[in-house]
């Protein structure tokens, strides 16, 4: 391991485990044809594997002593096929790349993800090394303490899945967190939402993810901003106003659905849709009544940069049973 100090402001925790490398590389699934886009070189443990099986590897790196070090180490090895981009990954240009590999710092979790997804042309693959709690939120399923908002809204872009744990002793320093690799694969074809419904949506379920859906629209915020989206949209489309009230046009598709009772986490993503569905077919938006772009289309823009932001897994004491009422990683 090369002795270069690490840097406590950027976040660095040297990778020293190799066979964590080794199973970032193998579910990367990298073709001799691929460009890899490596975020976090480090002193390039994992840039070294990268270079023996893509065609060419892009590493951002915000430390210049680590850019310098992954390039000399490169180039003594014979490996021509590195290029090393000094700087900010949230601030700079991203290439077109095929698999993203990344051991990110972890205050940069959230809006590196949103960049991510952002990201066109699309990517096939991304290997990430997040911070255990971030990961289990992002891989969490319905009904698990964990799933949230953060776990809809980021498989509305990917199929995310746990490639392994990583104790904290694989680094060097060790970090005072676990770790956990996950593999993003791209929905294809994707699924085509109007994001600034799907979020308003969101935002009113998992606002407190243990109460029933029912005590979620109900509250007289909610109530009072769906009611004034309301009358929008009618205004905008000609339609006649219902003679009820909005509380009344909320239960009755709650009910519709048999959701009146059921809490935010133990719905599925279908479920998701079929919910705003019905309350766009009855007039009822989440959002102004612009219309939003779907996936595939321009994405940053058009959602906000807290879409995947989660609320936190449930309070000590909650259960997530439908009856129940700062370090970063590199190589």
């Amino acid at each position: 391991m090369v002795g270069i100090p690490t840097n406590k402001k950027h976040g660095q925790h040297l990778l020293k485990n190799p066979g964590i490398v080794d199973k970032i590389v193998a579910a990367a699934d990298i073709k001799p044809s691929d460009t890899v886009f490596e975020i976090g070189p480090g002193t390039g443990n994992l840039t070294m594997r990268l270079l023996e099986v893509a065609k060419r590897v892009v590493a951002y790196e915000i430390d210049g002593r680590m850019a310098a070090e992954v390039r000399k180490r490169a180039q003594n090895a014979g490996r021509n096929s590195l290029e090393v981009q000094e700087g900010d990954v949230l601030r700079t240009k991203w290439p077109t790349f095929d698999v993203c590999a990344a051991n990110l710092p972890y205050q940069i979790s959230s809006p590196f993800v949103f960049r991510l997804l952002a990201h066109r042309p699309v990517f096939r693959c991304a290997v990430l090394m997040f911070q255990k709690e971030f990961a289990e939120r992002l891989v969490a399923k319905v009904g698990e303490k964990s799933y949230g908002r953060l776990a809809v809204n980021t498989s509305l872009f990917v199929k995310v899945s746990c490639v392994c744990k990583v104790s904290r002793g694989s680094f060097n320093p060790p970090p005072e967190v676990d770790s956990m690799v996950v593999r993003m694969v791209p929905r294809d074809p994707p699924i085509e939402v109007n994001f600034r419904e799907w979020d308003g949506l969101m935002r009113i379920c998992f606002g407190r993810k243990n109460k029933t859906l029912r005590s979620s629209f109900c509250t007289t915020h909610t109530l009072k901003l769906l009611t004034e989206n309301y009358k929008t949209w009618c205004a905008l489309t000609g339609a006649p106003a219902a003679k009820i009230p909005m509380k009344d046009l909320v239960l009755e598709v709650l009910n519709g659905l048999e959701l009146t009772t059921t809490r935010a986490i133990r719905v599925d993503l279908d479920t998701y849709f079929r919910l705003l569905l019905e309350f766009n077919k009855r007039g009822i938006h989440f959002s102004n009544a612009s219309p939003g772009l779907k996936i595939g289309e321009a994405l940053a823009p058009q959602i906000a940069e807290d879409f995947f932001v989660d609320d936190g897994p449930l309070e000590d004491g909650e259960e997530a049973d439908a009856d129940a009422g700062a370090d970063g990683m590199e190589d």
